[in-house]
């Protein structure tokens, strides 16, 4: 039994598909298939429900509020921002959840089965419904010591890529991706080993390292395969760490990250655990590239803590399951 069988709230048959859409995921580009998307959601028979949010934290309430009232299932239509948003509610519980890719980075989707295309994705979203279909994967919780748990379904990043995201998320200009390239740019110049504890189910290690990333799924930022062999059906996390580096070495590795293989330098180090506590001074992290929970953390995999509607075809994995549909 997994995590979504014990927990409630659970799908009401009778229930909307709810649909949290982020107009700007994807700079904007995919604003236009709005209504297609929820056109071909519609072909699962059910009505179709727009949720109203104009910022993460309406858009997380929004979905909170959909799932107290009954919904048959709750669709995300962005990037892995906008996915981030909707796994807080559909996080272990049995209510199913679907992925329209329409961002910037859409790492969670592709890593788990999704079609790439918005129009393709929500086609299969609502024959999945219709069908009563589903294949769970699991989760990763974060947790402090206070507040509460937070999910993520891709990568949890802690350090130089964490430092360069609030770096540009500070910056007012330049705009686009010229912020962010900047932001590398100027965390280079200050780029030095912090001194990381870990305790990885229950072992320690203490490493000084640029990087620390935990991976539930491979990819994250659009793509670059930071854990390659993670794998989100296997109950595990992945952690890999990148050592030591000075700017020369880490700006010679960075394109090996989109292959993968930059897991075969020296300088990094590959582990899995079930349980991840992460700690270092002065840093915070980013989960599904969005600002998370300061250090330190505890991260912790969860097997099947989300069912997903997605195609019947080859490459979509997960445990498959069923639900009651009238």
């Amino acid at each position: 039994m997994t995590a979504a069988d014990r927990t409630a709230p659970g799908p009401d048959p009778d229930g909307p598909v709810a649909v949290l859409a982020n107009p700007t995921a994807g700079r904007g580009r995919h604003r236009g298939l709005l209504p297609g998307v929820l056109e071909r959601l519609a072909r699962a028979g059910r009505p179709v429900r727009l949720l109203e949010a104009h910022t993460a934290a309406q858009a997380e309430r929004a979905c909170h509020a959909a799932l107290a009232d009954g919904i048959a299932a709750l669709v995300t239509v962005g990037g892995d921002g906008t996915v981030h948003r909707g796994l807080q509610a559909v996080a272990a519980t049995a209510v199913p959840f679907g992925v329209v890719p329409a961002g910037t980075g859409n790492d969670f989707a592709a890593d788990t089965g999704f079609p790439t295309g918005p129009l393709a994705a929500a086609e299969a979203i609502a024959e999945a419904l219709r069908a009563g279909r589903t294949g769970s994967v699991d989760l990763a919780r974060m947790t402090r010591a206070d507040g509460p748990p937070r999910w993520y379904g891709a990568v949890l990043a802690a350090g130089f890529d964490a430092i360069v995201n609030e770096r540009a998320n500070r910056m007012r200009h330049p705009r686009g991706p010229r912020r962010y390239d900047l932001a590398i740019l100027v965390e280079l110049a200050r780029l030095r080993p912090r001194r990381y504890t870990l305790r990885l189910d229950g072992e320690p290690l203490q490493v000084d390292a640029v990087l620390v990333a935990v991976g539930n799924c491979a990819s994250y930022g659009g793509g670059m395969q930071i854990c390659p062999d993670a794998d989100p059906t296997d109950g595990l996390l992945d952690v890999v760490v990148g050592g030591r580096f000075d700017r020369r070495t880490l700006i010679r590795v960075k394109p090996r990250i989109y292959r993968g293989t930059h897991v075969q330098h020296p300088l990094v180090s590959s582990h899995r655990a079930r349980v991840v506590e992460l700690a270092a001074e002065g840093l915070t992290t980013y989960a599904d590239g969005e600002r998370a929970l300061d250090l330190p953390v505890t991260v912790t995999a969860v097997p099947g803590a989300v069912r997903l509607l997605r195609g019947a075809g080859p490459g979509t994995g997960g445990r498959s399951t069923r639900f009651t549909v009238p």
